[in-house]
């Protein structure tokens, strides 16, 4: 799907994005000061598995919550061949649930040396959404509570990096996220594309006439009740992108889940257009194409193509 972004968070701009990228799974909770995962109580008849899991279970994980742990392996270098998930200590919040947007503090090591690898203690915290593509950690994190901490190991992922990394991360906070823009409608002026909702709010986007604006159109059709998006966010969307003519391109609609931006890795139609915005609201963008992808081609866009999204800003953090 063509994303409106530039540039998306480096693979290891923050802990979860160093992991994310490698392959994801997870476990959840610790708020004892001294906490070792339990192996699971599932027996298994892969040998490999059964040593990963015993080896995770000689981890150890210090810290209060909240604070960045202190995760200390057992051996270095550490490895491990596969995936392992383990709840260190449960949490006390509100019990998380599948579709919610989480928010999550995670610290990485390396099992080279055990050195952090990545931190969002130090930077800001990952926010995602707990569906079934993140794997193990939805099936893991669903039903636990706010709070958890998880322990998790990914084994190498290629002969040019045979690093294996283990993850500790705690669940900041879980929101469940609208599906749709709510608030006002705004009736837009002539001459732009007409945005038609269906039942499941999914816009069909008829094109407008005449020749493309030269200047980057910021149209609200919903206006939100939220609070206003701000430059440094991370936005949950869903929306849909079709070219001035009318051409159909993307929708998050079709793919049945939001996306997820840093607006500051945006093209610059978005992060002129919806800082400001209230969360909750539904725009239109007609992007120029300086102000969208130029001169040159992306995927299925053409070059100096002029862009028109509908967006609807289900959150921001």
């Amino acid at each position: 799907m063509r994303r409106p972004t530039i540039a998306r968070r480096g693979i290891a701009a923050t802990a979860l994005a160093l992991t994310l990228g490698l392959t994801l799974a997870a476990c959840s909770g610790d708020s004892e000061d001294d906490a070792s995962p339990t192996p699971s109580a599932t027996s298994t008849a892969d040998p490999a598995a059964e040593a990963d899991e015993a080896a995770v279970a000689a981890i150890t994980v210090t810290g209060d919550p909240g604070a960045e742990p202190v995760v200390t392996l057992p051996t270095t270098p550490f490895e491990v061949s596969t995936t392992v998930v383990k709840v260190l200590t449960p949490g006390t919040g509100e019990t998380i649930e599948d579709g919610q947007q989480l928010t999550i503090q995670s610290v990485v090591v390396s099992g080279v040396d055990g050195s952090v690898a990545a931190s969002t203690y130090t930077t800001t915290p990952d926010i995602v959404i707990l569906d079934a593509d993140l794997g193990d950690l939805h099936d893991t994190l669903v039903g636990e509570k706010v709070g958890a901490r998880f322990v998790r190991t990914v084994p190498p992922q290629s002969a040019d990096d045979p690093t294996s990394y283990v993850q500790v991360g705690e669940i900041v906070a879980a929101t469940t996220i609208p599906s749709r823009a709510s608030g006002t409608p705004v009736t837009p002026p002539a001459g732009l594309p007409t945005v038609t909702l269906d039942s499941d709010g999914k816009p069909t986007v008829a094109a407008a006439t005449g020749a493309a604006p030269t200047t980057l159109v910021v149209q609200p059709l919903i206006t939100g009740t939220g609070a206003p998006v701000t430059a440094e966010q991370t936005l949950t969307v869903n929306y849909d992108l079709s070219l001035w003519d009318g051409t159909a391109v993307t929708s998050t609609w079709d793919d049945g889940k939001p996306a997820q931006f840093a607006l500051s890795s945006t093209i610059p139609g978005w992060q002129e257009g919806l800082v400001g915005q209230p969360v909750g609201s539904q725009v239109l963008l007609v992007v120029p194409p300086d102000k969208g992808y130029g001169a040159k081609a992306s995927d299925t866009i053409p070059a100096n193509s002029t862009l028109v999204y509908v967006v609807d800003i289900l959150a921001a953090s």
